[in-house]
């Protein structure tokens, strides 16, 4: 299945070795076993007895494909096919809608990060980010549900998914804890409704459910999930879109404080017994002509739920005329505290660079099945995971203070 060549004949090979061990170390295949991705036989149906492999198996090889120079398609065409399984045997595999893909990415994180937390203080910074990357397909008709969705980067709706993305951050490392491949909550950006033959009683069914969510509704979902699986955090980074009043409430029922980054719009606040929007309360600390890239900061309340908060204002380095704000439901954070702790957000977007550009995310696999969309994404995740695992190890720093302790 996995090549044991020479490091000189094979390139990858020290990388692959890296990955079989933390992929022990992890116990993935206790993993996939508790998320139902499993066979009852030996033999995949359709499968010649020569081609015995266990999901395990199938699920090791896609995951380290990436690594090998070529995509599956040109691996089964090489000299390297006698030691795979045919392309029907991955595509069953990665469709097969009774698998719980999205829950065994919650499971794997929650186990990493735990085990990240117990290599700090506990008074150390940790927190979960949420964030949106789109996914374009745009040469694709029969995707399931395929819809228009708004891209950031050119500015225009296209076909595609958006990613829905929640990690934790402890501000050392990133760790991807789940995700929502979102459609359009609206009918008519939709292309393809679900196919009313899938079983209802399914996991896929449930995803492509999931997908025609409203977009606050997923992540409080994402959010609820990952606390349940034990992911330790005390705080939720956010960007602009998801830091306002009724979602930040939501949030503070779940048991997390939130920073985030605000939009100078109409949102208005309680200030010395008035409402107040943004502009008129940054003109205060702009006529202080305050020195520095921290203006200042107040605390506020919000309009209707009257949520104590502290907002501060922070000078735009690209355009000293301008500034953005930060708002934080701790109010007993310092300004300059609350500005390190939001940059830690910047850790999701270079997860969506590095998963696009080198772990081939929505590139890999181009699939019809929406339910091979979700398990392709986690493969990803999941690799990125076992690299951030594996850089931790190596990286991280050790005392003798852990060996002596345990001696005692």
């Amino acid at each position: 299945m996995i090549q044991h060549n020479g490091a000189k004949e094979n390139p990858g090979h020290e990388l692959n070795m890296s990955f079989i061990a933390a992929i022990r170390e992890l116990d993935i295949s206790g993993l996939l076993f508790r998320c139902g991705i499993r066979k009852n036989s030996r033999i995949l149906k359709g499968e010649s007895p020569d081609e015995k492999r266990t999901a395990f198996e199938i699920f090791q090889f896609l995951l380290l494909m990436v690594f090998q120079g070529c995509n599956l398609y040109r691996y089964l065409g090489s000299k390297k096919q006698d030691i795979a399984c045919s392309k029907s045997t991955y595509h069953r595999f990665l469709g097969n809608g009774h698998y719980n893909w999205r829950r065994f990415i919650t499971l794997l994180a929650a186990k990493v990060t735990v085990f990240f937390d117990t290599l700090a203080k506990r008074s150390r910074f940790r927190a979960l980010v949420l964030d949106d990357s789109f996914i374009g397909r745009g040469r694709s008709k029969s995707v399931e549900p395929l819809a228009f969705v708004f891209d950031h980067v050119t500015g225009k709706s296209v076909r595609g998914f958006n990613l829905l993305t929640l990690g934790w951050t402890d501000g050392f490392s990133f760790i991807p804890v789940a995700f929502n491949m979102l459609s359009s909550a609206k009918r008519e950006k939709r292309f393809k409704e679900i196919n009313p033959r899938i079983d209802r009683r399914t996991n896929s069914y449930k995803a492509r459910v999931s997908a025609t969510m409203h977009k606050p509704d997923a992540a409080i979902a994402m959010i609820r999930e990952a606390l349940a699986a034990g992911v330790p955090a005390q705080y939720i980074l956010m960007d602009t879109w998801f830091t306002n009043e009724p979602f930040i409430k939501r949030i503070l029922d779940c048991g997390l404080d939130v920073i985030g980054m605000l939009k100078n719009n109409r949102q208005m606040y309680h200030f010395n017994g008035g409402l107040y929007n943004l502009g008129s309360l940054a003109a205060y600390f702009a006529r202080m002509n305050t020195a520095g890239d921290i203006l200042g900061s107040v605390v506020v309340k919000t309009k209707r739920e009257h949520i104590p908060v502290k907002l501060v204002f922070v000078r735009n380095r690209n355009n000293k005329s301008e500034y953005i704000t930060i708002l934080s439901t701790d109010c007993s954070l310092s300004d300059a505290e609350i500005i390190r702790r939001y940059g830690y957000r910047w850790s999701i977007e270079c997860c969506f660079k590095v998963s696009k550009s080198l772990l081939k995310l929505g590139r890999e696999f181009q699939p019809v099945n929406y339910g091979t969309t979700v398990s392709s994404t986690v493969l990803v995740f999941t690799r990125y995971i076992i690299l951030e695992w594996i850089r931790r190890k190596n990286s991280d720093y050790h005392s003798m203070g852990g060996n002596l302790l345990l001696m005692l």
